[in-house]
């Protein structure tokens, strides 16, 4: 039984975990949205809309994940720091 509160203690949705949840659907949400860039204009630098959206969001995306794992490192530490503070008589490091 303990194993189940555990479980669902550690399931609390915080605004980092829903900034996370953003970063990571956003490309995904872009991607999967074919009628927005279906398109052949506007050109750039001799390249069509449809190809140098695609290639945007690579970077975009690469940008978004590691935000994301940043985001999730601070959190990992903000919840061990909270544990190790409560658990210890209120007696940080």
């Amino acid at each position: 039984m303990s194993d189940a509160s555990d479980v669902t203690k550690a399931a609390v949705v915080t605004p980092i975990r829903v900034a996370i949840a953003l970063c990571l659907i956003a490309p995904f949400v872009a991607m999967l949205w074919v009628g927005s860039y279906a398109k052949t204009g506007p050109v750039f630098i001799g390249i069509p809309f449809f190809y140098w959206y695609q290639m945007l969001w690579v970077l975009l995306s690469t940008a978004l994940t590691m935000t994301a794992y940043q985001l999730w490192q601070r959190d990992q530490r903000d919840q061990r720091a909270r544990k190790t503070g409560t658990t210890s008589g209120g007696a940080q490091q």
